[in-house]
C-alpha cells in the first residue's frame, strides 16, 4: 500500500534510491538532524543500548538475567529459566509475539523500525554519530569522499574504521554473552586460544559481521535484507498510521518566493526531508518500502515550517484515510480479528505460566519387572524416576507413599539435584500384602522438598494374580 501523491511521472522515484542508473551502489549521505522527535528517539536508543550492554552482567541467583543458550537448550528470560521441557511455552510465546507484531504493524506500520530496531539504534545513534564527529556532516563527507586521498582524509577514515571495529568487537562480545554466557566468552579471551579456537573464530566472525553491516552495508539491511520490511506490503493498509506527507496541504509545491500565490501549497520544495533520510527516499512521493518511519523528515520539515511561520505537521504520523478525508480510525476487520486472536493467546499463555511447575517428575514401574516377596508379609516393586529441577537452586527431594501403608527404599545413591539438572534414580516400593486389593493396585507417590509436598504422581503396584 502506498499513499498517493500528485507528482509528475518524471519526478516520481520508481527505483531504489541506493542504486544509480548503472546499477552500482549509491552511497547515502544523510544530514545531521535535530528536533523534538529525534531527542525522544535518542533517549529511547540510549536506554536500549544501556540495557543491551549491561544485560549479560546482571545476574539473579548466579545466572544472567537474559541467556539464550541454544547449544545447552537453556533459556533464561528475566530470571526465569526455561528448559527443553518448556518448549511448548517457548513455542506459544513465539506465536504470540508474531501475532502482536502483526497487529502492531497493521495499526502503526513500521514504527518499530524507527524507534527500537537494533539496526536503527546502533546505526543512527552510535555509528553515524561517531561518523559525524570524525568526518563531519553530510556536505563534508561528500566533499572528502569525492576528493583525492590526502593526509586529512586518510587519518579520518582510518580513525573512523578503527573505532567502528572496536565497537563491533565489544558488541560481538556482548552478543555472544547472551548466547553462551559472559564467563565462557571471558574464558575464550583470557586463556590459550589453541584450546578454544572455535569460540574465538566465532567471536571474530560476529565482530566482522557487525563491522561490515554498520560500516558498509548500512541502510541496505532495511531495504534489501530485512524480511520484516518486505512484509509491509501485505500488512499495511489505508488506515495504518505511517510517516506521511500531507499532499492536500503541501501541493502544489514550489520555492518560498512563489508562496504568495493563492494556489500554492505549504511545501517550499527545500529538499530538507530528503537530505536527512537515512535511506535516501523522498517521502513526498508517498510511503515507500525503504521508509523505516524514523521521523527524521518530520523534524526537518517542522523546522522549516517554523521558520516560514506555517503550521507544523506537513509531514506527520497519519494514514491515507486520515490525509484524504480528515477522519482517523485505526480499527478495521483485520485489526479487530488480530486483537481477538492476541487476547486469546495471551490468556492461554498466562494460564500456562500460572500452572508451570518448578519440577517435572516422571515415575515409572521398571519395564518387564515382577513383584518380589519382601519378608514374610510384604511385596516389592521396582520403579525408576526422572526429575528435572527447573529452579535456580539445588534441591534434595524425598518420595513418600501417600495413599497406602508402606515405604520406599532407594537403590544406590540418592543425591540432591542441582539447578537446571536432571536427576535419575531407582527405588523399591514396599507394601504390606494385606494392603493390596488386586493384582494391579493404584496408589499415590508424593514428591517432597524440605518437608513440603510439591507434586503427587499416580502409579500402579503389581501383586499376585491370586488377589483378583
Amino acid at each position: 500500500m502506498t499513499i498517493k501523491t500528485p507528482v509528475s511521472p518524471e519526478n516520481f522515484r520508481d527505483k531504489l534510491t541506493t542504486v544509480d542508473a548503472s546499477g552500482k551502489r549509491a552511497w547515502v549521505y544523510s544530514k545531521k538532524i535535530k528536533g523534538r522527535l529525534f531527542n525522544y528517539r535518542r533517549w529511547v536508543a540510549v536506554f536500549l543500548m544501556l540495557v543491551f550492554y549491561t544485560g549479560p552482567f546482571i545476574k539473579i541467583h548466579g545466572d544472567p538475567i537474559m541467556l539464550f543458550d541454544f547449544l545447552q537448550r537453556k533459556f533464561i528470560i528475566f530470571g526465569i529459566t526455561f528448559w527443553p521441557q518448556d518448549f511448548h511455552l517457548i513455542l506459544i510465546s513465539f506465536i504470540t509475539l508474531i501475532v502482536f507484531v502483526t497487529l502492531f504493524t497493521v495499526i502503526f506500520g513500521r514504527i518499530f523500525c524507527g524507534w527500537v530496531c537494533p539496526q536503527t539504534i546502533f546505526m543512527e545513534f552510535l555509528f553515524r554519530q561517531i561518523e559525524y564527529l570524525i568526518e563531519g556532516d553530510r556536505a563534508a563527507q561528500r566533499r572528502r569522499d569525492k576528493g583525492p586521498m590526502n593526509f586529512d582524509k586518510l587519518w579520518r577514515k582510518s580513525l573512523k574504521h578503527a573505532v567502528f571495529y572496536i565497537i563491533s568487537f565489544i558488541t560481538a562480545i556482548t552478543f555472544l554473552s547472551y548466547l553462551i554466557g559472559f564467563d565462557q566468552v571471558k574464558h575464550f579471551l583470557l586463556n590459550d586460544p589453541v584450546n578454544h579456537w572455535g569460540g574465538l573464530a566465532g567471536l571474530f566472525a560476529f565482530a566482522g559481521a557487525f563491522y561490515f553491516i554498520f560500516a558498509f552495508f548500512r541502510e541496505q539491511v532495511c531495504t534489501i535484507a530485512c524480511p520484516y520490511g518486505r512484509l509491509q506490503s501485505v500488512l499495511v493498509d489505508k488506515k495504518t498510521i505511517l510517516v506521511a506527507y500531507d499532499y492536500k496541504r503541501g501541493e502544489p509545491r514550489g520555492p518560498l518566493k512563489l508562496q504568495t500565490k493563492a494556489d500554492m501549497g505549504d511545501c517550499v520544495d527545500c529538499n530538507s526531508c530528503v537530505v536527512v533520510c537515512p535511506t535516501g527516499i523522498d517521502i513526498r512521493n508517498g510511503t515507500q518500502m525503504e521508509c523505516v518511519n524514523c521521523t527524521a523528515c518530520m523534524d526537518a520539515c517542522d523546522a522549516i515550517m517554523s521558520k516560514i511561520n506555517k503550521p507544523k505537521g506537513l509531514i506527520r504520523y497519519d494514514s491515507e484515510v486520515g490525509i484524504s478525508t480528515g477522519k482517523h480510525s485505526i480499527f478495521n476487520t483485520r485489526s479487530i480479528a488480530y486483537s481477538a486472536v492476541l487476547t486469546l493467546l495471551l490468556i492461554f499463555l498466562a494460564s500456562l505460566f500460572m500452572f508451570r511447575g518448578n519440577f517435572e517428575v516422571t515415575i515409572l514401574r521398571a519395564s518387564g519387572s515382577m513383584y518380589q516377596n519382601y519378608g514374610s508379609d510384604s511385596l516389592s516393586n521396582i520403579y525408576t524416576f526422572d526429575l528435572v529441577n527447573k529452579t535456580n537452586a539445588t534441591i534434595d527431594v524425598v518420595f513418600k507413599i501417600e495413599s497406602l501403608p508402606g515405604r520406599i527404599q532407594y537403590i544406590g545413591d540418592h543425591s540432591a539435584v542441582e539447578k537446571g539438572k536432571m536427576g535419575k534414580g531407582t527405588f523399591l516400593v514396599i507394601l504390606p500384602t494385606q494392603a493390596l486389593r488386586s493384582s494391579q493396585t493404584t496408589f499415590q507417590i508424593g514428591l517432597y522438598s524440605e518437608g513440603v509436598l510439591i507434586e503427587t504422581q499416580e502409579s500402579s503396584f503389581v501383586g499376585p494374580s491370586s488377589l483378583d
